[in-house]
């Protein structure tokens, strides 16, 4: 297994202590977790990035630091993981990214996702990749589209309130075949 991946801008790496600070001003960002049920406080930030590199020990693959090649920069995280227990395509393999604000509109989402799904249909050999998202979250939405991913269903995720506007959540598919 790859420790990293690389496009022409970017590098997805392991984590490293030095990526927690600017992970968790982007965790805290209201905008950044607008479609979030909160944001997150140092100690719940630290637990993700230990659990998102512990990805890798455990399956084989996770949610890499995603870097500016050029210039070091942490810009958020890209990578695959399990699909969450309990919901629609559970079992399965999920392509997820999450940026600070400052790099949005710049099209790294994308050319970090398509660097994991080359990953996934490749040295991994799936069959498939999945990718949820609020119903909303218009941005999201349309990176899954830009990578050619189809739209499965509508779901009300679990792990939201009842009521809040989060919980009503869509999922995306890709398979090998769709040319990523």
């Amino acid at each position: 297994m790859p420790s990293e991946l690389r496009t022409d801008r970017l590098l997805l790496r392991r984590w490293r202590e030095s990526d927690r600070e600017p992970f968790a001003a982007m965790g805290a960002d209201p905008a950044v977790m607008c479609y979030f049920p909160a944001t997150l406080t140092r100690a719940e930030s630290d637990a993700l990035a230990a659990r998102a590199d512990a990805l890798f020990d455990q399956h084989g693959y996770g949610l890499w630091a995603l870097e500016d090649a050029s210039s070091g920069t942490f810009l958020g995280f890209t990578g695959l993981a399990p699909m969450p227990v309990g919901i629609p395509g559970s079992g399965g393999v999920e392509v997820g990214w999450r940026l600070a604000r400052g790099f949005w509109g710049q099209g790294y989402a994308t050319e970090a996702a398509r660097a994991a799904l080359g990953f996934a249909f490749g040295e991994l050999a799936l069959s498939e990749v999945q990718s949820i998202t609020a119903v909303m979250n218009l941005p999201s939405r349309a990176v899954m589209e830009r990578l050619r991913m189809t739209f499965v269903d509508e779901f009300e995720h679990p792990r939201v309130a009842l009521g809040s506007p989060l919980r009503p959540h869509v999922r995306y598919r890709i398979m090998p075949a769709a040319g990523v």
